[in-house]
């Protein structure tokens, strides 16, 4: 199963806060972290990717940054996240590194399948379960419909908590995708 942590600078009284908090994840062996936080300036943003990047990451996790894909490059991040309607992924990917990731978020799963045609390494479908200020959620049934669509992995986002995350693994989700979750 694949943990997509999604930060949230918000929720800490300083910046050493979500630092401390990646640390512990990157320790438990997250599978990918986006760093999400779009009100950052490109310096600000760059200088918490290499802040993240620099800490003891024992299990390769994955640090994508949330839409600046030249931010991400530069620092030397694993990927960048983007919205439904950005750039092809493809495009993106072939002027990046090798192996750079290109995660694309979804609402519907014509829009995962879109994703997966243009390139996308995973798609990211929300909102799932009841979350607020994300509209109504979807429900497992598109989930289940985008994931068997498509060979790249969908994760599950919104309201995702411990008792919903085998349901979103029975519809067919390859993994989770969460704020509050892996942010106490």
């Amino acid at each position: 199963m694949i943990r997509y942590y999604i930060t949230n600078r918000e929720r800490y009284d300083n910046l050493d806060g979500l630092i401390r908090n990646i640390r512990l994840r990157l320790a438990e062996g997250i599978e990918m972290i986006q760093l999400r936080e779009r009100d950052l300036t490109a310096r600000e943003l760059f200088n918490l990717v290499q802040k993240a990047l620099a800490l003891p990451n024992p299990y390769g996790t994955k640090i994508l940054v949330n839409d600046r894909t030249d931010v991400a490059v530069a620092a030397g991040a694993h990927g960048v996240h983007l919205r439904s309607h950005a750039i092809e992924p493809r495009r993106i990917l072939s002027l990046a590194p090798q192996g750079f990731l290109a995660g694309v978020s979804c609402h519907t799963p014509d829009e995962v399948r879109q994703a997966a045609d243009e390139g996308a390494s995973f798609a990211v479908l929300a909102p799932i379960f009841p979350t607020p200020g994300k509209g109504p959620p979807i429900g497992l049934a598109p989930l289940a419909e985008a994931a068997h669509a498509v060979s790249i992995p969908v994760l599950a986002l919104g309201g995702i908590n411990e008792s919903r995350i085998q349901s979103c693994l029975d519809a067919g989700a390859a993994g989770i995708a969460a704020i509050s979750l892996f942010q106490p």
